[in-house]
């Protein structure tokens, strides 16, 4: 037999025999790469973790879980989180999320979300379930939790702080617009600047001016802030009367529907031989109450108030005329006596 016929022998018996093997194991020849036939794996990233819904006494933490899947289908997957006071060590709140089944060699993402008390900080904790049996667990810690802004004091408009120093522009500034009677007017400018990318408005700004060492509230003025254009940096004016020769605090009060939104305070220095403390210290003071009582009048909500009762001459009661008669009645009476 020549070497073609070997050759088409040799062809002819492999044809058969694989065609044989095909039939008598058709799963033989398989891609043994077909993830079907190995077992699913999940492998938890890092988890990262965003504020949600936040008010005045919870906070909503929403943790970004990201997986990689490999190998075969894993069915029921189920993701479990635990919120941990790190201060105490109890168990704040535990939250479930059904994932169900998962295919395919691929990443795979889900928020899970978790309300907790807003104070302190917490130890997130990321155990994920198949089938029951927990296949991989995860952590991570957050805090300063109550340093979060809830929602509803929230607002793109506040206070344009222009540095720490001793030299920097305040806040909050002031010229004197008129002296008279002990009573000298402060002309105050507030700047605000709107940080977002939308024009803000609807908000309220209260100044007063605090007496240093007394913290009694000389004056105060409100102004309502009209809408301030996104990047924007105005400034407010308002106009305050305070006794003369006296050291003040001019607080800025920033409010948003009776919320505060945000404050900041400024020195106001009348008497600059007495300068306004950064630390508080014990010093005797040549302060007067009386020189900060206000006239019903000066206040709008007591123009319909009852004046305060005064007394003259010619008033009712005792004048210089009854006083004599008085007299005059006793020198009678001690005449009749003596006759």
């Amino acid at each position: 037999m020549n070497r073609e016929a070997w050759l088409a022998a040799l062809t002819l018996a492999l044809v058969v025999g694989a065609a044989g093997l095909a039939l008598a194991a058709p799963n033989a020849l398989a891609d043994r790469t077909d993830e079907t036939v190995r077992p699913s794996a999940l492998s938890l990233q890092e988890p990262r973790v965003a504020a949600g819904e936040i008010g005045g006494e919870r906070a909503e933490l929403s943790l970004d879980v990201r997986m990689e899947h490999r190998g075969g289908p894993a069915d029921n997957v189920t993701v479990e989180l635990q919120a941990v006071d790190t201060d105490t060590g109890l168990v704040a709140a535990t939250v479930r999320k059904e994932l169900g089944r998962i295919e395919g060699n691929r990443e795979v993402r889900s928020r899970v979300n978790v309300t907790v008390d807003r104070q302190g900080g917490y130890r997130l904790y990321v155990r994920v379930y198949e089938d029951g049996r927990r296949v991989e667990t995860g952590s991570t810690t957050v805090s300063g939790v109550d340093s979060l802004t809830p929602d509803y004091a929230r607002s793109s408009v506040g206070f344009h702080r222009f540095g720490d120093g001793p030299a920097s522009i305040p806040v909050i500034s002031y010229e004197v617009a008129e002296t008279a009677n002990n009573r000298t007017t402060l002309r105050t400018g507030t700047y605000l600047t709107n940080r977002g990318d939308e024009p803000a408005g609807g908000l309220r700004l209260v100044v007063a001016a605090r007496q240093v060492e007394s913290n009694v509230i000389a004056d105060r003025a409100t102004v309502e802030i009209d809408e301030i254009g996104p990047g924007q940096t105005v400034t407010e004016a308002a106009e305050l009367t305070v006794p003369s020769n006296y050291n003040y605090y001019l607080d800025g009060i920033l409010f948003r529907d009776g919320v505060v939104v945000e404050s900041a305070t400024a020195p106001a220095k009348l008497d600059p031989t007495r300068p306004v403390p950064e630390n508080t210290t014990r010093e005797e003071v040549d302060f007067r109450a009386g020189d900060f009582e206000r006239d019903a009048g000066d206040d709008a909500g007591d123009a319909g108030a009852t004046p305060r009762a005064t007394q003259s001459g010619s008033g009712p009661g005792f004048g210089v005329a009854g006083a004599l008669a008085a007299l005059f009645a006793l020198a009678a009476i001690a005449a009749r006596r003596n006759q």
